[in-house]
């Protein structure tokens, strides 16, 4: 069983020169996350989560501190290295879903292989992107272009799509955004399954509801974390608080 962290950060800084303004963007965070944990980085805007998950998805580089994903130094490797690790280790998850609109679900699938380095012969490639599909129900729907799915079913193929290289890590990035309310709870049910099979999922949002779904949260603000808590504990706590504001209410009414 493997025990080595999916991430470790070790005081991770990232500085934004503006001018003469030097913005400190992320400011000394360490964060071991392991495999198949299922976490929510949030914060308000300016907190610094967008530019904490463009580094644990190697699209930017720490100005100071170490990155390991999977046992992998980050920080020694050049552009085009990092663009093979995302490829090989990453699957990612947009708001948007940026899908190719005059492909079907299955081609949109199997984009990610076509820079695999190991070459994929075309019968694995659809084979594979089959497998993906059907682990997010869309099997079946998988000759359709985007305009013929719904919102729900578009984000579904986003997911597969992410998953099709078998990746060490998922990071979603407000995948419910674009979604109503019926469609996010499908869809966050969706990163629950995966979840349970053992896939480690990184999600930032702004939404307590879609970070309940999680079994961690962390919280930041300034560029630095504030809280790292397990869900279940913080919102047992809440329940608990509740109740003893319902008691002292019916007390003050007695």
């Amino acid at each position: 069983m493997q025990t080595r962290p999916v991430i470790q950060l070790t005081d991770i800084h990232k500085v934004y020169q503006t001018g003469e303004v030097e913005v400190r963007a992320v400011n000394g965070v360490s964060l071991d996350i392991m495999p198949g944990e299922f976490v929510a980085i949030m914060g308000s805007s300016g907190s610094g989560k967008s530019t904490l998950m463009n580094m644990i998805g190697c699209l930017d580089r720490p100005t100071g501190g170490s990155y390991f994903l999977d046992g992998i130094d980050i920080s020694t490797l050049d552009r085009n290295q990092r663009a093979v690790i995302r490829n090989a280790k990453i699957g990612f998850i947009f708001q948007g879903f940026n899908l190719l609109s005059r492909t079907t679900a299955q081609e949109n699938v199997e984009m990610p292989m076509l820079y695999n380095q190991a070459r994929i012969a075309n019968t694995e490639q659809r084979a594979r992107a089959m497998r993906s599909l059907e682990l997010v129900g869309l099997a079946t729907r998988s000759d359709h272009k985007p305009n013929q799915l719904s919102g729900g079913q578009q984000q579904r193929v986003a997911i597969a799509r992410a998953l099709v290289n078998q990746p060490s890590l998922l990071l979603a990035d407000e995948p419910t955004g674009n979604l109503d309310s019926q469609t996010s709870i499908e869809i966050m049910g969706v990163f629950q399954k995966l979840n349970e099979a053992g896939i480690t999922v990184v999600m930032v949002t702004h939404e307590l509801d879609v970070a309940s779904y999680c079994k961690r949260m962390i919280i930041l603000r300034d560029g630095r974390i504030r809280t790292d808590e397990l869900v279940a504990r913080r919102l047992n706590a809440e329940v608990e608080l509740n109740k003893l504001r319902a008691a002292q209410q019916a007390v003050k009414l007695v």
